[in-house]
């Protein structure tokens, strides 16, 4: 199982990093790719510039990531209750390339924040849409508190029932990529 995992984030000290890195290493034995969306920087999409110069490099090569993947693990972070910028530039590239942007991967969606709510509005709204772009949502997850609720010298949640729960996610995603 070839699993991409990335935060949704445009921190370089994300802790939806480390979370979405701890989240992979539970897969066992699956080949996991980390990705930056760092990397798929782009100018904001604007349908002027679409026009003028075309879909830029950088969605078409993001897409190829996503294709090669059997699986994708996402952890979000919530600005304003809602994605990122970052991310939803990235997105919307993409999207012009075709609609199912996701193409029908299986996917866990993951959010945490350092407080209370754990970035449940970015993942309320995340699991609503990815499903129209071609996502296969096999589940989601929100760690609430990350700074009490995550060690990150280990690199690890330290939570036991949240822990637990990202542990069947993550076997319910290499169990829905064995049936296929």
């Amino acid at each position: 199982m070839r699993i991409l995992a990335f935060a949704a984030s445009n921190s370089s000290v994300s802790i939806n990093q480390q979370l979405v890195a701890y989240a992979a290493s539970l897969a066992e034995g699956a080949e996991i790719e980390m990705l930056d969306i760092h990397d798929y920087d782009m100018p904001i999409y604007r349908h002027d510039r679409e026009e003028e110069s075309g879909i830029p490099q950088q969605a078409h090569d993001f897409l190829a990531k996503v294709g090669s993947a059997d699986a994708l693990i996402i952890s979000f972070a919530e600005h304003n209750g809602i994605y990122t910028a970052a991310f939803k530039n990235l997105f919307d590239w993409c999207s012009r390339v075709g609609r199912n942007v996701w193409q029908d991967k299986p996917m866990v969606l993951l959010a945490t924040s350092p407080g209370g709510r754990g970035g449940k509005g970015v993942l309320e709204f995340a699991t609503g849409h990815m499903p129209r772009f071609g996502g296969n949502l096999v589940g989601y997850l929100s760690v609430p508190s990350f700074g009490e609720n995550f060690d990150t010298g280990a690199g690890k949640l330290i939570e036991d029932t949240l822990n637990t729960q990202l542990r069947g996610l993550i076997a319910m995603l290499a169990n829905t990529v064995g049936e296929e």
